[in-house]
């Protein structure tokens, strides 16, 4: 995978730009910079390898050269897609979801921003903010995708089970570079439906545990444990008490594992 590569898998995309890295510390601090300088929209920051790639919650993010894709998105919402912003992780999730159907496997949405594959964790997703005054100017999309064996990271420092594309289909998977077209391509066509019930309706179906009792951690407060339902129009979670209560999980400080 290099830049000459990538422009040329991508060249039916309606891309802004293109900044491809054979190492770099955060594809997303690239982006947020690249961003706040005028990146045009749908811009791309690619790297090979991450030496500082950050997860959700300052957790660092495994990229080790020539095994996973790590990649960040420049998007600049327009009015339409404004009072919808809250969404764009699932539009991030779904787009990694359906590259992975694509290849005939199963994903899961792990709420809010994982993909996992046979309960262990395929992908991850970093969404940052460059804002103007009170309006957020760009959204800058992190994915990171386990695609060969030597993408997970070392058993001594997951927080959830890991795995990857190599694994889940037994064998080697597409290069990376047509990968990252199909998430692309997911990308772009979900934007389009961003502000549609369809866009919630597919996420939720994907939603792991579903049906489930889970745990969910906010911040420092004492953990919730309910029945996971489903979600809220704003791509919030719901869930079910004990008592049939019905309790909405909004974005934040948020960790969601089965109580099983």
């Amino acid at each position: 995978m290099n830049h000459s590569t990538i422009r040329k898998t991508l060249a039916k995309l309606s891309l802004g730009d293109l900044r491809y890295f054979d190492s770099i510390g955060s594809t997303n601090d690239e982006a947020l910079a690249w961003a706040a300088a005028g990146a045009p929209d749908l811009s791309l920051v690619v790297a090979d390898e991450q030496t500082q790639g950050r997860g959700r919650l300052d957790r660092k993010w495994f990229t080790p050269k020539g095994s996973a894709l790590a990649f960040s998105l420049i998007l600049h919402p327009g009015a339409a897609l404004r009072p919808h912003l809250s969404r764009t992780v699932g539009l991030a999730a779904l787009s990694i979801a359906d590259s992975c159907s694509g290849l005939g496997l199963v994903p899961r949405i792990k709420w809010p921003n994982d993909i996992l594959i046979d309960g262990k964790k395929t992908a991850g997703i970093l969404i940052e903010t460059v804002w103007s005054g009170d309006e957020a100017d760009s959204l800058v999309i992190g994915m990171g995708i386990n695609v060969l064996k030597g993408s997970i990271p070392p058993a001594e420092s997951l927080q959830f089970p890991a795995t990857s594309l190599e694994d889940a289909l037994g064998m080697e998977p597409p290069a990376r570079e047509k990968i990252l077209l199909n998430i692309l391509s997911a990308l772009i066509d979900w934007r389009e439906r961003m502000g549609s019930e369809d866009l919630i309706n597919a996420w939720e179906e994907r939603l792991s545990f579903r049906g489930e009792q889970v745990q969910v951690r906010t911040g420092s407060e004492p953990p919730i444990t309910g029945e996971l339902l489903g979600l809220e129009p704003d791509g919030s979670l719901r869930l079910k008490d004990g008592g049939d209560k019905s309790i909405i999980i909004r974005f934040g400080d948020v960790g969601l594992r089965p109580t099983a």
